[in-house]
């Protein structure tokens, strides 16, 4: 499974058998290399190894370093310390420790880089848990950062993990890319009063049209500060007192595709003018709107704020 530029991989095997740029450690914080897959490495690529990551630990659990790899065929140990002296871990600590490992093989400017299933040995920590966290953590930061990485794999040593790592990891990452990442897209619509009347913009894009200002949700962003960046782009008007009126998830309300739009009633400072994302802009008196065209679904949006109202 592809993503950008990156390979997603699960394979069955021996961890200590790859020859990618770096094997991943399941770790504590001290560095010390005892059974797992810590054991394994130190006893197939030498006590050099421990004798590094000690070095240079302890480190804060959720955090990851690097050491050579030793007679191993991989350049690199990136140690990522899923857990303290305790051997205890819980979420936190893995999806820290293996976003803090895709950093630091960025920082060495790797291009391939294979995990094991951090948390689930001494840890004991659910696979499919693991599994979906490290999907998870994949997703965001191939979507966040910029990356060296062309392949990301998942190696498991018994054929029990392997499956379960294939439905966690690339069975998520599926889902999520075929399925959530067609949508429904989350817009937001300001109901922006004055004077008696509401303000609408003349959409400069298709679909053509009147309607309330508005638009897509960014990645990152709250629905709160969407609307007031999207009520500032189209009319430049300052937005205060944001309150919820209410959600429309028809399926068919945008000709486009599906979306689910928040409305928000907003107070406004300033004097409306048409943005660079508007063609127009207009102030529509309560009585008129009963007689407008405007796209999507904001007549019946406005139909019901009036009721609200009492018009």
């Amino acid at each position: 499974m592809k993503i950008k530029n990156t390979e997603i991989k699960v394979v069955l095997g021996d961890i200590t058998e790859f020859s990618a740029d770096a094997l991943v450690n399941a770790a504590n914080n001290k560095g010390l290399m005892g059974g797992g897959v810590a054991g394994a490495i130190k006893i197939k690529g030498g006590k050099l190894i421990e004798e590094e990551v000690v070095k240079k630990c302890p480190i804060k659990i959720g955090e990851a370093t690097f050491t050579s790899a030793g007679a191993l065929k991989a350049k690199y140990i990136i140690h990522a310390a899923t857990m303290g002296m305790d051997f205890k871990t819980d979420e936190a600590k893995i999806r820290d420790s293996f976003k803090n490992s895709l950093k630091v093989a960025d920082e060495l400017k790797l291009s391939s880089i294979v995990f094991p299933a951090l948390g689930c040995g001494v840890g004991g920590f659910p696979l499919l848990a693991s599994a979906k966290i490290m999907a998870q953590e994949i997703l965001k930061y191939l979507r966040e950062n910029k990356t060296s990485l062309r392949e990301i794999s998942f190696c498991l040593y018994d054929q029990e993990a392997f499956n379960i790592f294939q439905k966690g990891v690339l069975g998520y990452i599926e889902h999520v890319i075929e399925k959530l990442q067609k949508g429904p897209f989350s817009t937001v619509d300001a109901i922006i009063e004055i004077n008696q009347g509401i303000i609408l913009i003349e959409r400069s894009n298709p679909p053509f049209g009147w309607a309330l200002p508005g638009g897509f949700v960014d990645y990152g962003e709250s629905l709160e500060t969407a609307v007031v960046r999207e009520a500032k782009e189209e009319t430049g008007l300052d937005i205060i007192d944001v309150k919820q009126f209410h959600t429309y998830s028809d399926p068919n309300r945008d000709p486009r595709f599906h979306t689910i739009g928040t409305v928000f009633t907003v107070k406004a400072e300033g004097n409306p003018k048409a943005g660079d994302d508007a063609q127009g802009l207009r102030i529509v008196k309560f009585n008129e709107i009963k007689d407008l065209k405007l796209a999507f679904d904001h007549k019946k949006i406005l139909e019901d704020y009036l009721k609200t109202k009492g018009i």
